[in-house]
Formats: C-alpha cells, sequence, structure tokens
C-alpha cells in the first residue's frame, strides 16, 4: 500500500540537487519519517489524556510540530496561507528547526528518553534537500504515512528494510549496514532468545539483529502487559559510533514497534574493556563487527590483546560483556581462524578457554554485497572451555551477489543439523585436544570433501607423451601395411 509513496520520495530525492546517492536517500527519508511518527505519537498519548480527563504536555512547541510548519491544514486539505514553501521552508528547517530540535540532547532526563533520541538524531543529521520545492513535496507524500496501528507499522517496517538492503547493494560504505537478514535469522534461531534475557549489538548499524530478535521473542511470547513492557523497555541494547547508521537504527526499531531504542551513540572500542561490571553484561550477544577497520592506537590500549583489527577489537570487548552462560553469535572474517599473528593466536586461545565455541558456520563468498572478505559465525557460550567445535560449510549451489542473494531456504540445512552437530559432507567436528597448541589454528578443513586426483609430475606427463607417440606409430605402420 505505502511502496508508491516510498517510490515517490526516491524519484524527487533523485531530481533534488542535495541528495547524491542511497546513503543520502535513506537519511533524508529518515528525518522526515522520524518527524512525522513523532506527530502521530503525541496524537495519540494527547487522545489517551484527554480520555483519562488529564492534560498531556506535548514535546515540542506549537511551531514545530508537523501540523503547523510540514502540513499546516484547513479542512483537512493543506493551508497555502500558512504553508511554507521554496527557499522560505528550506530557511526554516536549516536554520530553525533543525537548531530547535538538537537542543533536546542537552535538556533531556536521561538518555533513554524521546526527547534524547530527538536531540541525538538533529544534532548528528543535516537537511540536505536543497529545493524547498521538492522538500514539500515529500512532505506530502510523508502526510500519508500512518504510524498508530501495528499492521501500519508492519507494512512500513518492511519497506524501511528494503530501503537499508538497497542502501548496502549500492556500494561498499552502504554495505558495511547491512547483514543479510536470512542469515540474521538462523542465528537468532540457533541462540534462542527469551524474555526477560538483555539483548545486545554492541556494533548494531541498521539494528537488524535487534529488529529481528524482536519478532522472533514477539511471535513466541506469552502476549500480556508484562512480557510487552519488558520487551519495550528492557530487551533490546545496541550501540553504534556512526551517525546515519545511528539514525537509521533507531527509526528501524521503531518502525518496529521500539518507542524510545536502548541504542547509545558512542564508539564502543572507546571503552576500557576491564572497567566493564557485571551490570554492564547481556545474556545473548548478536553482532557483525565492521570488516577491516582500522582503531588508532589510543583505542587499542582499551583492550588486554592490542590489535589494529577493529573486528578483533570488537570480539574481545564481546566476550566481556557477555554475562556467565550467555550465548553469542558473531558474524567476522575469517581470518579470525588462522592468522598467525601473535594477537590472532592469543585471541582464539583467549576464546577456546572462556567460552564454548560450539560452532561455526562458513559462509559462501559474495554472502555480503561489496565485501571481498569471506566471513564465518562463530557460535559460542561463556563460563566453559571449548572441547569439541561442530562446523558447518554453506554450500548453496550456486554464486551469491546482488541478484543471486542469500534465502531462508539456504539455511535450512544447518538449522536442522545444527541441533544435533551431526556429521555430513558439509559438517564436521573438531577434538579441540587434537589442534597445535602453539597456533590454535582452527581453519576450515572439510575432512568428507573429496581428495582430488594427484597431479602428475612434468616427468612422468614427458614418459606419459613418449608412450602415447610410440604408441601411435605402431598403429600408423600397422595402417601402412594394410593399404
Amino acid at each position: 500500500m505505502f511502496e508508491q509513496t516510498f517510490k515517490n520520495i526516491d524519484d524527487i530525492l533523485w531530481k533534488d540537487s542535495g541528495a547524491d546517492s542511497e546513503l543520502d536517500y535513506i537519511g533524508q527519508t529518515s528525518w522526515i519519517m522520524f518527524l512525522r511518527y513523532l506527530d502521530e505519537l503525541e496524537n495519540e498519548k494527547a487522545d489517551i489524556a484527554v480520555l483519562k480527563d488529564e492534560e498531556y504536555t506535548y514535546i515540542l512547541d506549537e511551531e514545530f510540530r508537523w501540523n503547523s510548519w510540514a502540513m499546516p491544514k484547513v479542512d483537512g486539505k493543506i493551508d497555502h496561507h500558512k504553508a511554507r514553501n521554496g527557499i522560505d521552508l528550506v530557511q526554516f528547517v536549516d536554520g530553525k528547526l533543525f537548531p530547535y530540535l538538537a537542543k533536546f540532547k542537552q535538556t533531556a532526563e536521561h538518555a533513554q528518553t524521546i526527547e534524547y533520541k530527538i536531540g541525538e538524531i538533529f544534532s548528528e543529521l543535516k537537511n540536505k534537500i536543497q529545493s524547498g520545492y521538492n522538500l514539500r513535496e515529500i512532505l506530502a507524500y510523508a502526510d500519508e504515512l500512518p504510524f498508530r496501528s501495528s499492521k501500519d507499522k508492519h507494512e512500513l517496517s518492511h519497506l524501511y528494510e528494503t530501503k537499508i538492503k538497497n542502501m548496502g547493494n549500492a556500494g561498499r560504505n552502504g554495505g558495511q549496514y547491512y547483514t543479510p537478514r536470512p542469515l540474521i535469522r538462523a542465528m537468532i534461531d540457533v541462540i534462542d532468545p527469551q524474555i526477560g534475557e538483555k539483548v545486545y549489538d554492541g556494533a548494531v548499524g541498521s539494528a537488524g539483529f535487534l529488529c529481528e530478535a524482536y519478532d522472533y521473542m514477539y511471535e513466541r511470547m506469552n502476549k500480556n502487559v508484562d512480557n510487552l513492557k519488558i520487551l519495550q523497555e528492557r530487551t533490546f541494547y545496541g550501540k553504534e559510533k556512526k551517525n546515519l547508521a545511528y539514525v537509521i537504527g533507531i527509526m528501524n526499531m521503531i518502525l518496529h514497534g521500539i518507542e524510545a531504542p536502548n541504542i547509545k551513540h558512542t564508539n564502543t572500542l572507546g571503552e576500557l574493556i576491564r572497567d566493564i561490571q557485571e551490570k554492564d553484561r547481556y545474556h545473548v550477544i548478536l553482532a557483525n563487527p565492521p570488516f577491516g577497520g582500522k582503531e588508532r592506537k589510543e583505542v587499542q590500549q582499551n583492550f588486554d590483546i592490542k590489535t589494529g583489527e577493529t573486528a578483533f577489537l570488537f570480539l574481545q570487548h564481546f566476550i566481556k560483556s557477555l554475562k556467565a552462560g550467555g550465548r553469542a553469535a558473531i558474524v567476522i572474517k575469517n581470518t579470525i581462524l588462522s592468522n598467525s599473528d601473535n594477537a590472532s593466536i592469543a585471541l582464539r586461545k583467549h576464546l577456546l578457554e572462556s567460552c564454548n565455541l560450539h560452532t561455526i558456520l562458513d559462509m559462501p563468498a559474495g554472502t555480503f554485497t561489496g565485501a571481498g572478505v569471506k566471513t564465518v559465525v562463530l557460535f559460542f557460550t561463556k563460563g566453559e572451555a571449548t572441547k569439541k567445535i561442530w562446523y558447518y560449510s554453506l554450500n548453496p549451489g550456486r554464486n551469491m551477489g546482488k541478484t543471486n542473494p542469500l534465502n531462508d531456504k539456504d539455511m535450512l540445512d544447518f538449522k536442522t543439523l545444527q541441533k544435533t552437530k551431526a556429521d555430513s559432507e558439509n559438517s564436521w567436528t573438531l577434538n579441540i585436544s587434537d589442534i597445535d597448541e602453539t597456533t590454535y589454528d582452527l581453519s576450515i578443513k572439510n575432512p568428507f570433501t573429496p581428495e582430488e586426483a594427484e597431479l602428475r609430475t612434468p616427468k612422468k606427463i614427458l614418459e606419459d607423451i613418449v608412450n602415447l607417440d610410440k604408441e601411435t606409430n605402431e598403429i600408423l605402420a600397422s595402417i601402412k601395411e594394410l593399404v
């Protein structure tokens, strides 16, 4: 129903000289959708207050509410006498609206309030729409989007996910935000988060892990007020360093039903790992930290195992942030299994000794659009040393890529076999007592892969050629005798 609305907004952004890429499209769409959502949220709360004979205090001053600046109406139609247009509209948005909203970051009571989220979003994002006429058209389309019913939010969340996916397909910069949802869903199936557990992603990006975990837990829980409150307020936590990803993550969670997402705008790796206490730990961690990033030496000093590889610093953070008995599933470069530098060996030793690394899922090349590296998923439970690792090498039977992406059917065999950790042509078990303790090498080596025929040596090839020539000459001689 709303798909055409999103398409129309994209078409206008494409025409505008200020929006250059899919990243800009989703960034600009996000701040407008957020204000539209906020308008619906405030009106809904005001209606409820009226029913209770109470007075509702709006978060925004009247001048900055949607119906005052974005879509002032009379008799249900836009009031052209009040509605700003052209340069007047852009000047109001850039010069008054954004600065006003950004101030909420300083005045909010604490970081978990909707007021703080408003301040964070509008202190980091900028309006890039340069034509006030284009902005006026976009506001009109956004005004058609409803946020009140769960059915509407569900449809909007699917469309927003499609935009995030398109952004991921747009190129390397976008790809850092997008983890294929079939992979996320398979990881969540294995980890099986429960109501009452805290779920964390320290590199939250578009919040794909938290949103999918929300759907998984919501579908399986008893639908009562207490469980809904727990799911809304005390279940999902995340941190994100990048401005745009932070906004997209907030918007994505709002559309999935979380009113004030517990996502902090901060560099997770900037925290001293030794400062993490029991109150900071989580029952479940699901994440896909950025591939190939590099952190400054000052940041590396926050960790016991010093390395410039961002993903390996994140893995230390996740191990430390997990409660005893807590479960994690982490997407990471496959080089974590075999790198021979001291930091990588120390990290593998730490992981094997402090956690039960029970499953390694080997993903095929092309799983992540724009990423030139192969990846694995590490599944582990904290608090007991690893004795056996079950490996599964995913073979979808086709080359993966933008036009041939991963789907839920591809993950079925893995999910089925993982329950019993059975051997198959794609799965096997490694006993930790059999590995070399000087390297802790955990490389993917499928013992069931058929051995290839041994290549002939050059000497053997020359001997074969001589023998074939001899055989040919004998045949020719026989033929000559006949003719």
